[in-house]
């Protein structure tokens, strides 16, 4: 799966040239990024200080609008403060291109495992079984869920490299005992509550990844005598047969639903609790005026960036569960080629 495009000559180009052109891709938003939330900061603190403008109120709503449209960073050589449209805009073009492209390399990814199976697979006598699920669906499943999950790792470490620095300075704002004495607390707080989250996780979904698999036992089944039903109706695809096999895949998803409601269950409230976690850390600081309603969103958004990286394997834990069964079925899949490979060839 990895040394198909990764270790194979004609793929270098694509492996090593695209993933550095994402990597690139990816960084410059996560630059952006920073920007915004200091622009949240700027933007914030303007609002709460409306009423300052009450003697002169359309130097308050140019000063607004200037925030939210002004092009005015750009015209005078990238000086001063950018406005959101001039982080936004280009932020947008960015993400849509880096959409596509993630795509675009998911496809090459799998078509350099589908082709790197076939010649193998040919040459086996040996019925494998599934073989034929192995390299259509498989592969198709393994680069997608890759693409996008491999996009969501190295975004999240970049957020963690530029918003860790940002997230550090804003702790000194902390007025909540105990939090306020210790430095970085914010950061720390969001590390311990991540990995905490992402433990109880590992325990309440330990069992799905090998119902997971399970389940793609019993769909293949199914689905094999589908297929020869298409050429022979007489001896494949009877009634009685297919309903066994439909009653397998029943119970295996009901069991499936089962454990993935408690586990959703478990996901709702811990994404529930953190929505208002920065506020519970930082709203004394409000009425204390430790700091201003603009600092108060940054590091909402600041916190809610680096415990997201930090959750990235809880948020995605079905779909992790997923790729792990993808991939046992596919190294299983090698191991049978290499096997009978060899027995042949002795």
């Amino acid at each position: 799966m990895i040394k198909a495009f990764y270790k194979a000559r004609q793929w270098a180009l694509w492996a090593y040239g695209g993933g550095a052109l994402l990597i690139s891709s990816l960084w410059l938003q996560v630059q952006m990024t920073v920007a915004l939330n200091e622009w949240y900061g700027r933007f914030y603190d303007l609002l709460q200080n409306a009423a300052s403008f009450s003697d002169e109120p359309e130097k308050g709503i140019d000063q607004f609008f200037g925030e939210l449209t002004s092009i005015g960073y750009v015209s005078s050589g990238f000086e001063g403060t950018p406005s959101f449209v001039v982080i936004a805009f280009p932020y947008v073009l960015l993400a849509i291109f880096t959409g596509w492209f993630t795509r675009i390399y998911g496809l090459r990814w799998r078509e350099a495992i589908t082709f790197n199976y076939v010649p193998r697979w040919r040459a086996v006598e040996y019925e494998i079984e599934g073989a034929s699920q192995r390299i259509q669906e498989d592969c198709n499943r393994f680069a997608r869920i890759v693409e996008s999950l491999g996009l969501q790792i190295v975004r999240a470490v970049m957020t963690l490299i530029a918003f860790i620095p940002v997230l550090h300075e804003l702790s000194e704002k902390v007025d909540v005992p105990i939090l306020r004495d210790i430095e970085g607390s914010l950061v720390w707080a969001a590390l311990v509550i991540s990995l905490g989250g992402l433990f109880v996780s590992w325990l309440v979904g330990w069992k799905l990844p090998g119902l997971e698999y399970n389940n793609q036992k019993v769909e293949a089944a199914f689905r094999k005598d589908l297929v020869l039903g298409e050429d022979d109706k007489v001896n494949h695809a009877d009634m009685g047969k297919l309903h066994g096999f439909f009653v397998d895949i029943r119970r295996n998803y009901h069991r499936l639903y089962f454990h993935y409601t408690y586990f959703d269950a478990w996901a709702t409230s811990y994404d529930q609790f953190m929505s208002i976690m920065p506020y519970i850390v930082m709203g004394p600081g409000l009425f204390t005026g430790m700091l201003t309603l603009g600092v108060m969103v940054q590091v909402s958004n600041a916190f809610a960036k680096v415990h997201g990286s930090f959750s990235l394997f809880l948020h995605n834990w079905t779909t992790i569960t997923e790729l792990r069964s993808i991939w046992k079925r596919l190294h299983e899949f090698e191991v049978n080629l290499d096997r009978y490979q060899v027995t042949q060839a002795a």
